[in-house]
């Protein structure tokens, strides 16, 4: 068969749906993959065809954290002109194609695309809070000027909100390209699917209505990684006890957070690797206790450390939590904050504060996640995280399921 999977975002948007790639092509499937044009050398690095889709968004992880959110009108445009530019990609490189799936929820033409060429479409979300059920709110987007729910108002109403959003910002954008079909009046349920799938791992992010629904939860999809870890990572791990890791990925990271981390690290007599990330974190000093590091193996590292302190991507916690770390999650947006609830939830780490840590708190919350305690219970859950979703999503794929 032939598979065109789509997606728009930085690395835990991407890596998921070059997983699924991965299986597919390692099933004798044909692979075209759509995604941001970052990720060209990597996904071609596994011989898969790759289109890229929209601007390059490596640079947007070292805009400040305080600059100003784009007005309204500007992003309107970004908006417009995304949806234009999904239909023109999206919609020639479906011409040959047999399945569309979409990774995440922004690439909001690639139904239309897959209804006028009369081929299968699949949504996937990484984490259960962007599907709808009375279980739980809503995704919340402060740069949209939405806040967290409170508890007051019945989750049920925020997601009616919910959908009022998604058709006021997509609605007439969608339906301009839609000549000869019928308008799209719920652009969420339209993206959605009736029978979304939930590429989540159950035990750390269960789908809240088990046996209810249509959701199909097929497990996270982890791309294998087999490379070894660089020779100055190695000996810093040699050198001494297991050090704590920081990493913000490729998101934006609050002001002078490498500091903090390293400071934090020092406080309790640990060892600090710092990862680069999209946002450039470098260590504070070149002192011999921090290791600054770029692109890594964390498959290979998280278990040889002795805690990860992240963002809550679900990449890196999956990731996380599969090699038995204890973690602190410092959440920043969207899905995060439900990452570091669960973390707290399964006792495999902490919940720091949302935003920007300081030393002391980050130093408190790093030290009740040392303790042996939570050590034990992170390795035991790690037991139950598979690594199969990947493979399980390609099949059901090629079985048409």
């Amino acid at each position: 068969m032939r598979f065109l999977l789509a997606t728009i975002g930085s690395r835990g948007d991407v890596q998921p749906v070059l997983a699924l790639a991965v299986r597919l092509t390692g099933l004798g499937q044909d692979v075209r993959m759509c995604a941001p044009p970052d990720f060209r050398g990597q996904v071609e690095g596994y011989g898969i065809s790759f289109v890229p889709l929209g601007p390059e968004l490596r640079a947007t992880g070292k805009v400040s954290p305080s600059a100003a959110p784009p007005t309204p009108e500007q992003r309107r445009r970004m908006v417009a002109d995304s949806v234009a530019d999904q239909f023109a990609v999206i919609g020639a490189a479906a011409e040959d194609r047999d399945v569309l799936v979409q990774g995440g929820y922004l690439v909001t033409a690639a139904p239309t695309v897959a209804e006028r060429r009369g081929i299968r479409y699949v949504m996937a979300a990484y984490c259960p809070i962007f599907l709808p059920s009375p279980r739980h709110a809503p995704p919340v987007f402060p740069g949209l000027g939405q806040k967290p729910a409170d508890g007051t108002v019945d989750n049920r109403v925020l997601w009616d909100e919910d959908t009022r959003r998604w058709n006021d910002t997509w609605g007439d954008l969608l339906n301009a390209h839609r000549d000869g079909l019928a308008p799209v009046t719920d652009v969420r349920g339209h993206v959605f699917t009736e029978r979304p799938w939930l590429a989540a791992d159950p035990a750390l992010a269960p789908w809240p209505e088990p046996g209810e629904g249509d959701v199909v939860q097929t497990g996270a999809w982890i791309l294998p990684d087999e490379r070894p870890l660089p020779p100055g990572v190695e000996e810093f791990l040699d050198a001494g006890e297991p050090p704590v890791y920081f990493g913000f990925g490729s998101v934006r990271a609050p002001e002078d957070l490498a500091a903090t981390m390293v400071k934090a690290a020092r406080a309790l007599g640990r060892r600090a690797i710092v990862l680069r990330g999209w946002a450039g974190l470098t260590p504070p000093d070149d002192g011999p206790d921090c290791l600054s590091v770029g692109e890594i193996n964390q498959q290979a590292l998280f278990g040889r450390v002795a805690a990860v302190v992240h963002h809550g991507g679900a990449g890196t916690t999956t990731a996380a939590t599969r090699a038995g770390a204890p973690q602190v999650v410092i959440p920043q947006h969207v899905d995060q904050h439900y990452f570091a609830r669960r973390v707290g939830e399964l006792g495999i780490g902490v919940a720091h504060a949302p935003g920007a840590p300081s030393a002391d708190s980050l130093a408190e919350a790093l030290g009740r996640a040392l303790e042996p305690a939570v050590a034990a219970r992170a390795r035991a859950v790690a037991a139950e995280v598979r690594d199969d979703g990947a493979l399980i999503a390609a099949q059901r794929l090629i079985d048409g399921k």
